[in-house]
């Protein structure tokens, strides 16, 4: 793990840096270049000449390599005549408003929390758009935040750029897929969790991998009634949701009562009302309901019955991540109770977020459900970065765990959502997440840096 030094900046025209006490010299020479991001700048490098175990870095060099004035920490690292201060991520994303308050709309809280965890990490991050790169002097009008306010600093191109575009909408435009090709392919950057998964080609990748099989639902595009008659036949109920649907939007349960030969449909209507309807056939209903959807856009999920609180079903969300070591773990856990007559356990629908020890008071149970969790959870990491492309460095998973405590995949989310931090025993894990997205940036420099040649796209 990467050291982290606080820094001081000292007044002189001069290019130099004055290493921390602490700070050890592999090659027993001091470094000749400093790097910041894509910025290399000659110095004179040598011991604090007061014994400190500080940064000092010249006001000269620091204007040269235009490190923001308001950085307090960073770590260090050499590679044969070169220091490397810091590891400066860019966070790509869209959305930008001309309010300073919150430059990028609703998502300025998030990303102002994500960016606080800067001085423990001894990284450098920021949050830019496509607009604010400046080309031809490969320098960017970056996004900071120190505590107190927005602050937009022109930085050096990133070591790691760490995709953050809100929809899929975004992702597809373009200019998107230029930028991000021009600064892999031009300047080395690693580009890390581009893009969102599709349900029904993760399913597709993920049905071929042994290790993972038994962890799916049967899953399908939309192929037919009799398809979905025979699902309904072998499963009681079905999920219809849509391909690159987001938030439980678009979920339709259908379940089928053999007793009374009816069928019912349980969604969410446009006025965000819960809605319960009864049929005598599955093809009066799909006609009804899906009158203006292209079932062409859905899949069709197989219903398990899952493990309820008071009649509301529970799933679950697991996050995963990388970290600066490059391995998976499993970062953070919850529960959550769907809310009276939901589709779905989102927040946005009445859902509620309960930590284990809430939902299992038996001890043993829990530790047997949290250990198949996290078991699924790593083999599906796994499997998922062997089956796509790109570099993946976490992922949020939906979990169900049926009456038999077998545990089944319902999504996997390559930009989980951040609502069940919302508890307040779960707030030290909201950290941690946060954390280590940024730490799994150090980890692919590090490993650009070292085997440039495994990390051309």
């Amino acid at each position: 793990m990467l050291k982290t030094y606080k820094i001081e900046q000292f007044q002189d025209e001069e290019s130099l840096l004055y290493l921390p006490s602490g700070f050890k010299l592999e090659e027993k020479m001091f470094p000749h270049t400093v790097i910041l991001g894509t910025a290399r700048q000659s110095a004179e490098c040598k011991r604090h000449p007061n014994g400190r175990n500080v940064i000092g870095i010249s006001s000269g060099l620091a204007g040269k390599l235009h490190l923001p004035p308001k950085v307090n920490s960073l770590s260090l690292f050499c590679k044969e005549d070169c220091l490397y201060v810091g590891v400066l991520i860019g966070i790509f994303t869209s959305g930008f408003t001309s309010f300073s308050l919150s430059p990028i709309g609703e998502r300025s809280y998030f990303f102002k929390k994500l960016l606080s965890v800067q001085s423990s990490l001894g990284v450098i991050p920021f949050v830019f758009g496509e607009r604010h790169i400046n080309w031809e002097n490969g320098l960017i009008k970056g996004y900071f935040h120190f505590g107190e306010g927005w602050e937009i600093e022109e930085i050096p191109f990133p070591n790691v750029i760490y995709d953050r575009l809100p929809n899929r909408r975004s992702e597809k435009r373009k200019t998107y897929q230029s930028i991000k090709e021009r600064l892999q392919r031009e300047y080395g950057i690693p580009w890390y969790n581009p893009g969102f998964f599709n349900k029904l080609d993760l399913f597709e990748r993920l049905e071929n991998d042994s290790s993972v099989q038994h962890l799916l639902p049967e899953t399908h595009s939309f192929q037919s009634f009799d398809e979905m008659e025979r699902m309904l036949s072998s499963y009681h109920h079905i999920y219809l949701k849509p391909k690159n649907g987001s938030l439980g939007n678009g979920i339709h349960k259908i379940t089928y009562n053999r007793s009374s030969e009816e069928y019912y449909c349980r969604f969410r209507d446009g006025d965000r009302k819960n809605r319960l309807l009864k049929f005598k056939s599955l093809e009066q209903l799909v006609n009804t309901v899906f009158r203006s959807r292209n079932l062409d856009t859905f899949i069709v999920q197989q219903g398990i019955s899952l493990l309820q609180e008071n009649n509301r079903p529970i799933d679950f969300r697991v996050h995963t991540n990388k970290g600066e070591d490059g391995t998976w773990q499993v970062s953070a856990i919850a529960g959550k109770v769907a809310g009276s007559g939901s589709v779905t356990t989102h927040a946005n629908n009445g859902g509620e977020v309960k930590i284990l020890s809430e939902l299992f008071p038996d001890e043993a149970v829990r530790e047997v459900i949290e250990g198949a969790l996290k078991e699924a959870a790593l083999r599906l990491s796994h499997s998922i970065e062997r089956n796509l492309e790109g570099y993946i460095g976490e992922i949020g998973f939906d979990f169900g765990v049926d009456e038999n405590h077998r545990i089944w995949m319902f999504e996997a989310n390559s930009k989980p959502g951040r609502s069940i931090f919302s508890h307040p025993h779960l707030r030290s894990f909201d950290l941690l997440t946060r954390k280590l997205a940024l730490s799994f940036g150090i980890f692919l420099t590090q490993q650009s840096l070292n085997h440039p040649e495994e990390m051309i796209p």
